[in-house]
């Protein structure tokens, strides 16, 4: 509880030293050694978070959403997990670490309920992989969403099959060279069919009917929704659009407020925990925003303003006056 607390309060340095000299026992305050053991100890998985974020959700509404972020780490020459993943921040290839998170929202909130970090070298597991066993434990914890949402980088048929088998509805897009039929009387391009604004039922090759939405992209870019509702409407469509879109309000917040990105840790075992804490850290700013509208910024703006008015107060650092 103690380096959670710490990684809401710090400002800019995230690491255990700064864990130790600023905990409020000066007499006997952990050494920074207590909270390098503390990482290398706990049990690297998301029990904890889901014991904390359980209470919070109503499971049988709400949206799940999957998708992967990238933390930087430009610098990093010896640390575990650090690979080359793509960046939609930096648009292009960087060095850092792969997180995959499922987050449940209501439009109101964005809550995480599981994580995962991709390190397909040492434990043979590919993204894909790793959405798979998140949804099926959403599934075992008793989850009954509205629906699941995710980009077109899980659409596989595997993924989709999945979602379905569980009886549940999903939401993507669609790569534009993904073959779909009308009639079945043969797979064509969906970029090379017809799709009324209303959206159209199409045949997708391996899974079934569904029902796709074309739409255009801030860059002129043409976008396929894809559901397997095929009574939804395109505003049912757009609705469902926003809340996939608070998994990437949840990414910028996690790495802004909670100092993810930050933590030096060479082993794996310490850098999983930073970021299993960080999650819990983000967790705890957002049950306070929905508890009393505060901001993720003006909560963590409130304890460095609260500091320095004590310090005005009392100021420490002073010159003798010369008049």
């Amino acid at each position: 509880m103690d380096y959670i607390n710490f990684l809401i309060a710090a400002q800019k340095v995230f690491s255990s030293v700064e864990a130790s000299q600023t905990h409020p026992a000066e007499e006997r305050a952990p050494a920074h050694d207590a909270y390098t053991r503390l990482l290398q100890r706990l049990p690297p998985d998301s029990q904890g978070l889901w014991q904390e974020v359980r209470p919070l959700m109503n499971m049988k509404q709400g949206v799940l959403v999957i998708d992967d972020s990238t933390l930087d780490k430009p610098y990093a020459q010896h640390m575990a997990l650090v690979t080359r993943h793509w960046s939609g921040k930096h648009h292009g290839v960087v060095q850092g670490i792969n997180l995959i998170s499922l987050v449940w929202t209501d439009r109101d909130c964005r809550l995480p309920c599981d994580f995962r970090i991709y390190n397909k070298s040492q434990d043979g597991l590919s993204k894909n992989d790793h959405f798979q066993q998140m949804i099926e434990q959403a599934h075992e914890r008793g989850f009954e969403p509205e629906l699941v949402a995710f980009d077109s980088w899980y659409a596989g048929l595997p993924n989709l099959k999945l979602v379905r088998s569980f009886g549940w509805h999903w939401l993507t897009q669609l790569k534009e060279n993904r073959e779909v039929s009308i009639d079945r009387s043969g797979n064509r391009a969906i970029r090379e069919i017809f799709i009324p604004p209303q959206g159209l039922e199409v045949h997708l090759k391996g899974y079934g009917w569904i029902k796709v939405f074309r739409t255009v992209a801030k860059n002129g870019d043409a976008e396929y929704w894809a559901t397997s509702r095929l009574d939804m409407t395109i505003e049912q469509a757009a609705w469902y659009a926003l809340d996939a879109w608070q998994i990437e309000v949840y990414h910028r917040g996690l790495k802004q407020f909670t100092g993810i990105e930050r933590g030096q840790y060479r082993l794996e075992v310490s850098q999983r925990n930073h970021i299993g804490l960080a999650i819990r850290a983000f967790v705890r700013l957002e049950a306070y925003r929905l508890q009393t509208g505060i901001s993720w910024l003006d909560a963590k703006t409130g304890i460095i303003r609260s500091a320095i008015k004590s310090y005005l107060a009392h100021p420490s650092i002073t010159l003798e006056a010369t008049a």
